[in-house]
């Protein structure tokens, strides 16, 4: 199989409206555009707090923006359902097969005294999620309802468009005017992670971009749009018809995406940001265990009751940095805990908006021209450890169809790093931006 080439395409940081708390000028990130990502390239980016929506990549600057993105993940192998949600599978199965199936099938086929008490007492996560699956069922007789889920491709289909109408629409509130075939093609198909399969372990996984389709009676009930990586599954968006909210489907589909990575050996499920302050978001913390990174060493530390209750008093945490600035007798400069938003009573996984960004005019970025590494922005990379890791005259770069390394450019000697505007210091923002090891695996392309 020919190498996928990780191509990134510099944007810069920029100030965003904000799609949690409305602040017209207070969600900052730095942004960057691809059309093609190896599976293991993005993952590598998640381990760094990155994003996708669509082409367009970005990593949150938590410590300036006034709702901090959290990136969490799940482990799926130690996952334990609580109640409600054991309860939200449970009621959707039995609506799935109907009574009169479940008490036919406990006649025909009767579970032994060992197999009912297990069930009694455990609740197996990957055989739940599969009960009321068709291709699992035992028939005669048959269920109230055919349900089917398959991974598909993530390519336009009609059927497929109108089902996000409906969803936008009706479930998330969205305004007709942002709702479009082509705004559905860019953020939710053809993303640049291409689908492939590779082997792990001696065990076959698939990787790429996916639509996870759930049909009933053949109708398109809801997608799980998915990037499976090497170690992962990664939930980039979920929508389902109105017809079926009663049913509990935002923990329907999260546990059907927390099974197929334990089932298929990707471990991780990674829900996407983690956003405290906005209620609505907290939803993703009740999947238990799940880790958040944290912003300044990229460790994982738990997102248990004792992190909630740091996040509850301060805006932004990150327990590296804490212990770094107790160490160095110079504490952190103290953030109070943002305003608790909530817009919706809605549990479904998703953010507000595509990228958590609103349409409206965008702020303007205090002091424009200093570039991201020295803004004290967690988790860059300062220029002195840019010197330190990173070999700036051999970043591959590609201009149209010509590829070549940054210290072939007849400026780069001379350009100033420090410049935003320069060629070398808009590559040294995007080297700050990745970390040393993905800047030595992607291609800087300019079109």
């Amino acid at each position: 199989m020919d190498k996928i080439n990780s191509l990134l395409s510099p944007i810069g940081y920029s100030n965003n409206s904000c799609g949690y708390c409305h602040s017209k000028s207070g969600s900052f990130s730095y942004y960057a555009s691809t059309t093609s990502l190896s599976t293991g390239f993005y993952q590598c980016l998640l381990n760094r707090g990155w994003r996708r929506s669509g082409s367009l990549l970005y990593k949150p600057d938590q410590l300036a923006s006034c709702c901090p993105q959290y990136t969490i993940r799940l482990d799926s192998e130690l996952f334990h359902a609580s109640k409600d949600q054991r309860q939200a599978l449970n009621r959707f199965n039995k609506h799935i097969l109907g009574d009169s199936y479940i008490k036919d099938t406990a006649r025909f086929y009767p579970r032994s005294r060992e197999q009912a008490k297990k069930r009694n007492a455990e609740f197996d996560l990957v055989e739940r999620v599969h009960e009321g699956e068709k291709g699992h069922l035992k028939t005669p007789p048959e269920p109230a309802y055919s349900l089917t889920v398959t991974l598909e491709p993530d390519e336009f289909t009609e059927e497929k468009y109108i089902l996000f109408e409906n969803y936008q629409r009706l479930v998330h509130h969205e305004p007709p005017h942002r709702i479009s075939r082509p705004g559905f093609k860019n953020f939710l198909c053809n993303s640049p992670l291409p689908r492939s399969a590779e082997k792990f372990d001696g065990r076959e996984r698939r990787l790429g971009s996916y639509h996870q389709c759930y049909r009933i009676d053949g109708t398109l009930v809801a997608i799980g749009v998915l990037d499976l990586l090497p170690q992962c599954v990664s939930a980039v968006y979920f929508i389902y018809h109105e017809s079926v909210h009663q049913h509990g489907f935002g923990k329907v589909g999260a546990l059907r995406e927390i099974a197929l990575a334990k089932e298929e050996g990707y471990k991780w499920w990674y829900a996407g940001f983690y956003i405290h302050s906005c209620i609505k978001m907290r939803y993703k913390g009740d999947y238990t265990p799940q880790y958040m990174l944290d912003p300044g060493s990229y460790n994982w530390d738990p997102l248990d009751d004792e992190m909630k209750k740091r996040l509850d008093s301060k805006k932004f945490v990150s327990l590296s940095l804490e212990q770094a600035a107790s160490s160095a007798a110079a504490p952190l400069t103290p953030t109070p805990p943002a305003n608790p938003t909530d817009d919706s009573t809605d549990t479904d996984m998703n953010d507000p908006d595509f990228d958590g960004q609103s349409d409206e005019e965008d702020g303007p970025v205090p002091d424009p021209e200093k570039p991201i590494f020295e803004r004290s922005i967690p988790g860059i990379l300062t220029k002195e450890q840019i010197f330190a890791e990173v070999d700036l005259d051999h970043i591959k770069i590609r201009v149209r169809d010509t590829e070549a390394e940054t210290g072939d450019l007849v400026s780069w000697e001379t350009g100033d790093m420090g410049s935003t505007r320069s060629i070398k210091g808009i590559i040294a923002e995007l080297v700050a931006a990745v970390g040393a090891e993905a800047a030595g695996d992607m291609i800087v392309y300019f079109g």
